[in-house]
């Protein structure tokens, strides 16, 4: 077991240390604020404190954000530290820098709690974040951070006779999570003849007639598709549903009453998760988030649906909408990413729980990162689906290496027939099977 010594304990400080020591090294630890106890402590002691011992124990001097209960704007001095970044750096002691504080920091999103200026969505902008600013937001840093920690646990106890049995670290093991949004489930099906024709008037289009008569696939119908790459591969992934009830100018789903769309979800939820897309307009009136919960666990093949959910547009502001999750019912959300560029928003590649910065507490709903999203690639950083494919490897790389979890977002039109999207499908299955490997 890990001691870990400390001049006071905090909500903060307990949070981040079951992060780093439970939840990614696997290690049991405690926190002691006795100096008796953690001097007879036989095994792993890390003494977080500006206490200097006179016997062997790995030094991390504490920056004081762990021990503070406000929020203010924080000094981040970056250096380098390889193979990224980090800062709070300490000024003696066996590690570079604050690990404690400096993970704390970006896990719980301190800054965006902080004075921000929003995007074009309302959104907390990537270009505020300091991974953005540091160039670090491809890397999963805490996770790089955590792997670097235990190998300098490992080397100072090696040189030393406190030899701790229970100190054999796991080699880390990639995970593989795929995801869908089902924004629009159907491009042309199923939308009712006005929609239709005012589609067919804007676009004229002979695909259009040829999938309403029957003579053609619907180009965003790339279920079966999925279907049978899941089952090639052995994958479980989460499709999360757009249901919102009236159309918005963000809100351009099929209406949740349509048949095709229950039998759709009810296929699905047979063999595979299925969770919200909680609606634009849920944002602005949190009464539409449980009853679009409770439209999605109707539609399922058991009645229940799994509490996950994921912003549409990935619109989202601390704390307001996790605590909203939290009171509709979710326990697992997979906002936490960018719907402005690819990388770690939160720099992790693991799931960790909501830490509500506010009120000093962790709270229960679970938050899963991603990195990737199609949409990012296309729309926001013009990528060809090649030069995609290159960034998806870079993560698969990088989550592969510390033994990270890899979230992806794909999109159902992405991967059907759209000619607007043409490659797209052949190098998601090509990233797939280099998954595998």
């Amino acid at each position: 077991m890990v001691l870990i010594y400390s001049h006071i304990t905090s909500p903060r400080l307990q949070y981040i240390c079951n992060f780093i020591f439970s939840d990614l090294m696997r290690m049991e630890f405690r926190i002691t604020i006795d100096s008796e106890e953690f001097k007879e402590h036989t095994r792993i002691r890390v003494n977080y404190s500006h206490t200097i011992f006179s016997f062997p124990c790995f030094h991390i001097p504490n920056h004081p954000l762990l021990f503070e209960k406000d929020i203010k704007a924080q000094p981040l001095d970056c250096f380098e530290c390889k193979p990224g970044k980090a800062f709070f750096k300490t000024p003696f002691g066996d590690h570079p820098f604050d690990i404690f504080a400096a993970s704390f920091y970006l896990l719980s999103r301190y800054e965006e709690y902080l004075p921000h200026e929003k995007d074009s969505y309302g959104r907390y902008a990537h270009e505020n974040s300091i991974a953005f600013k540091e160039g670090f937001l491809n890397l999963p840093l805490i996770n790089i951070w955590v792997r670097d920690l235990s190998e300098a646990l490992k080397e100072k106890y090696s040189t030393t006779n406190l030899q701790p049995q229970t100190f054999n670290l796991q080699p880390p093991t990639l995970t593989f999570q795929p995801t869908y949004d089902i924004d629009i489930a159907y491009s042309y099906k199923h939308k009712g003849l006005f929609r239709n024709i005012g589609g067919f008037l804007k676009s004229p289009s002979f695909e259009r007639i040829k999938v309403l008569l029957g003579a053609k696939i619907d180009p965003f119908d790339s279920y079966s598709g999925l279907d049978n790459l899941h089952k090639k591969y052995q994958l479980k992934p989460i499709f999360f549903f757009l249901l919102a009830e009236n159309k918005g100018k963000y809100d351009r789903n099929i209406s949740p009453h349509k048949e095709a769309i229950w039998q759709l979800v009810k296929t699905l939820s047979k063999n595979y998760t299925v969770g919200l897309h909680p609606s634009w307009q849920s944002g602005d009136d949190p009464a539409l988030l449980k009853k679009e919960k409770e439209q999605l666990e109707a539609m399922t093949v058991t009645g229940q649906a799994g509490n996950a959910s994921r912003q549409h547009y990935i619109r989202f502001n601390l704390p307001g909408t996790y605590r909203q999750l939290i009171n509709a019912g979710i326990t697992d959300d997979y906002s936490m990413g960018y719907g402005s560029i690819n990388g770690f928003r939160a720099s992790v590649a693991s799931t960790f729980y909501w830490f509500d910065l506010e009120k000093d507490e962790q709270t229960a709903l679970g938050i899963h990162p991603f990195c990737f999203m199609d949409a990012n690639s296309w729309y926001e950083q013009h990528d060809s689906p090649e030069k995609a494919f290159e960034e998806l490897m870079h993560y698969l790389h990088s989550c592969k290496t510390c033994g990270g979890t890899l979230i992806t977002i794909w999109h159902n039109n992405f991967l059907g027939s759209s000619r607007e999207f043409k490659g797209w499908s052949e190098i998601y299955e090509n990233f797939i099977a280099q998954v595998q490997q």
